[in-house]
């Protein structure tokens, strides 16, 4: 372990420039670049809370920001977990021409979504303002599902990204996998106002809910974070994170013969 940290340490120059050029590609020829980040998620929520408002709770005046938040965690999850299932394919070029450690391709596409995810966050705050959200100290523990959110995309992308060298199909397979997740995330409803007779369990085994459920509970309604789902949600991103490095190390060295 400690050879692996010196190693990262080692590569941190490139692992910086290939976050750099992640985000440079992705706003390539964007006349908005940027500021898309910010209005994209805006005009999303506008879009989302008309369609579902007859889905929202009597009781919730926060709707709007409650979907923006849903969506927003949601969105960082499936853009960094497919982007880090294909950067060992994507590039494979480089990877055949000179030794560089593999697992800096995922790593690399995971944290620059996590940073264009980061610049979307201001959107949150001036929504929360715009609707007059009383402000307590819970804010503050936003930052603990967010990380757990980090760590929970590495490990599923670590993952994904040695199966998809061996297996192409898994691009697809994920892809309705993620329409899964989303359905049973509650991003556009509450759970308990929707799912009834004993459904509620489809939520409790989702660990992305279980993130996006304490984040709400800390920006949106100023309470404690639900400590189950917390447990709940640390020991999958840990337990993910674990396997997909284990599993990518396993598998590593077999990528030059499948890419």
């Amino acid at each position: 372990m400690k050879n692996r940290i010196k190693n990262l340490y080692k590569y941190n120059f490139l692992l910086s420039e290939l976050v750099k050029k992640d985000i440079k590609l992705k706003y390539r020829r964007s006349i908005l670049g940027l500021f898309w980040t910010l209005l994209e998620p805006l005009l999303t929520m506008l879009v989302l809370t008309v369609v579902f408002s007859q889905l929202r709770s009597k009781d919730d005046p926060y709707f709007a920001l409650y979907i923006l938040t849903g969506r927003l965690l949601y969105t960082f999850f499936a853009n960094s977990t497919k982007a880090a299932m294909k950067s060992i394919r994507t590039n494979s070029g480089m990877i055949k021409k000179v030794y560089i450690p593999k697992y800096i391709y995922p790593l690399s596409n995971v944290i620059s979504n996590f940073l264009i995810f980061l610049l979307s966050l201001p959107v949150v705050a001036v929504v929360a303002i715009v609707m007059k959200v009383p402000i307590t100290w819970h804010v503050f523990e936003a930052i603990i599902p967010l990380i757990l959110l980090f760590i929970m995309s590495l490990g599923v992308g670590m993952i994904l990204s040695s199966l998809a060298v061996f297996f192409r199909d898994i691009e697809y397979l994920w892809s309705v996998a993620l329409m899964l997740i989303m359905y049973c995330s509650a991003i556009f409803y509450g759970p308990e106002s929707v799912i009834k007779n004993g459904y509620e369990w489809v939520f409790k085994i989702n660990p992305l809910f279980a993130i996006i459920k304490n984040f709400r509970n800390s920006i949106i309604y100023g309470t404690s974070m639900d400590l189950n789902a917390l447990v709940y949600a640390t020991v999958f991103s840990f337990g993910s994170l674990i396997i997909g490095v284990w599993f990518f190390y396993k598998k590593q060295d077999k990528f030059i013969l499948n890419i």
